[in-house]
């Protein structure tokens, strides 16, 4: 989070005009002080299944992994970690964090959720059919959704509506690298452009810190060699792209499919 401000200063985006979908504290090695550093920066943050979980006492991080599977079980390991770290000021924020929020940007109505429109914890990948994506999207009645929860970056179009995921800032999008993703929606003549960035960060450091702190050994190991330690939430398409570097990508959105979709 220290590496993603420094950026945003750097980029003169103030904390104001930056989003965050949710699950601030997910497999990273200090919750405490990643919370506080949000906070303190004022960054509008939606609610995810993690505080959702984190705020009302629940016994798991309510991601909704299949029970037993390798995904469930590691995130316990976590979570029990993050329940004990946290204090209770922290969970109360947590627990009043918005589900959603709504802006405009370039003359489009976005909102910003983090899994599904109606799901906390749907996981939607780019591998996602045309028509679950129209559907979240006519259910949130907008023209682009903005959301997190599956922790690879992507953008789609369809039929002049998008929906946009910059990735996450605490974990590699287990493409073998140690880098970890945002990205910048900017408005231009011709609609919006969406820039998706990688982002470098002691990650060694990162790594140690979770090691000491009793959190998971293959959390620390991922933010190392830039493998998740389970692919068990990952469609067949996602799951073959395993360590394969991810190069910076932009994506046009333009006023014309806009317009197009509108009539």
């Amino acid at each position: 989070m220290t590496a993603l401000l420094a950026r945003a200063r750097a980029l003169g985006i103030p904390p104001a005009r930056m989003i965050c979908t949710g699950d601030v504290v997910a497999y990273c090695a200090d919750p405490q002080a990643c919370v506080d550093l949000i906070r303190g920066a004022g960054i509008p943050v939606v609610m995810g299944n993690c505080e959702e979980s984190l705020a009302t006492g629940a016994a798991d991080c309510g991601c909704g992994f299949t029970l037993g599977s390798a995904c469930d079980l590691l995130s316990a390991q976590w979570f029990r970690c993050a329940d004990r770290d946290l204090s209770a000021d922290n969970r109360a924020w947590m627990g009043g964090l918005p589900r959603a929020l709504n802006f405009t940007l370039a003359g489009r109505r976005l909102r910003v959720v983090h899994g599904g429109v109606a799901q906390i914890n749907c996981f939607i990948f780019a591998s996602a059919s045309a028509a679950d994506l129209k559907a979240e999207l006519d259910a949130a009645g907008v023209d682009g959704i903005v959301a997190g929860h599956c922790g690879l970056p992507f953008t789609r179009v369809i039929d002049g509506r998008m929906w946009h995921n910059a990735g996450v800032a605490g974990m590699p999008a287990n493409d073998g690298t140690t880098r970890v993703w945002f990205s910048l929606l900017v408005p231009t003549v011709a609609g919006l452009r969406v820039e998706h960035h990688a982002l470098g960060y002691d990650h060694e450091a990162a790594a140690k810190k979770m090691t000491g702190r009793g959190y998971p050994d293959s959390y620390a190991q991922a933010i190392c060699d830039g493998l998740w330690p389970s692919c068990d939430i990952l469609p067949r398409s996602e799951r073959q792209e395993q360590g394969r570097p991810i190069k910076d990508f932009v994506v046009h959105w333009s006023s014309i499919e806009l317009s197009d979709a509108a009539e």
